[in-house]
């Protein structure tokens, strides 16, 4: 018997034949006419109107609410040109069938004393500092000691770089007082993150404990940055970042997890 589901995110309808052929589950975001057969986030409660903003988090949201996730083993999640890989392999992709070969299917054996999965670590400390000059030169120009120690290009170095200097800080202000402490030192501390918003539970459990930690906090900031000033890549999907924070932290801190690599295929080329 399947023990893995896979919701594979889109934002274009003409995916639909390939995801299937993946064996995942087609999920629609946007604005555009999907039809029938794909699983959206405009009905019942939703937050489908904030989708510029939190990302793949509206199909969460609607997931959580609504109670949508029938399946009864591990659940995960992917985009049209992110997927989880079945193991570390230098195995290249030269067509669909070799994507669909390499693509994660089934929780192996050795996995399923695991909780959750992650994907591997991003290390922003690794970053050329020309990456954050362009976006940043400010910051650097008064801690300059960041051209020498990349100890110090932390987690929220990185956002504060990339998404709005103290936007970090001004969140994890009006984040639940459990949470609060333990996060402040993980983004100060840790110089990588796991990334894309990709995550794998063990089962649906897990997944609303994550959501029901996560959203209220979200809801909060929303006072904070709001929508209509939202510009930019950086901060126009501002919500959708500081959830990809939060998600290598709570993982980390409630489940026992173990990592997999991701490989990078968008299948518009297969169209």
């Amino acid at each position: 018997m399947k023990n893995l589901q896979i919701y594979c995110i889109t934002l274009n309808p003409l995916h639909k034949n390939l995801i299937e052929k993946l064996k995942y589950v087609p999920v629609g975001l946007g604005n555009k006419d999907f039809g029938q057969g794909w699983l959206q986030d405009k009905t019942g409660d939703n937050i489908a109107f904030k989708n510029p903003h939190y990302g793949e988090y509206t199909f969460h949201y609607w997931l959580w609410k609504n109670k949508q996730v029938n399946f009864n083993g591990w659940i995960g999640f992917c985009q049209y040109r992110k997927f989880w890989k079945k193991e570390v392999s230098n195995q290249s992709v030269s067509d669909f069938t070799s994507l669909d070969e390499i693509t994660l299917k089934e929780i192996p054996k050795e996995l399923e004393e695991f909780d959750s999965i992650l994907l591997e670590s991003q290390y922003v400390n690794q970053f050329r500092l020309s990456k954050f000059i362009k976006h940043n030169l400010k910051t650097i120009l008064l801690k300059p000691s960041l051209f020498f120690n990349e100890n110090k290009r932390t987690v929220k170095f990185h956002f504060d770089m990339m998404h709005g200097h103290e936007s970090l800080d001004k969140a994890i202000e009006v984040m639940d007082e459990k949470e609060k402490k333990d996060f402040k030192n993980f983004v100060n501390t840790e110089v990588s993150f796991n990334p894309q918003n990709m995550f794998i539970c063990k089962n649906q459990k897990i997944l609303f404990s994550y959501y029901e930690s996560l959203f209220p906090w979200l809801n909060k900031c929303e006072k904070i940055f709001g929508f209509s000033s939202l510009s930019g890549f950086g901060l126009k999907r501002i919500y959708g970042f500081l959830a990809e924070r939060y998600l290598s932290y709570w993982f980390k801190k409630y489940t026992k997890y173990a990592i997999l690599p991701m490989q990078f295929k968008d299948i518009n080329d297969y169209l």
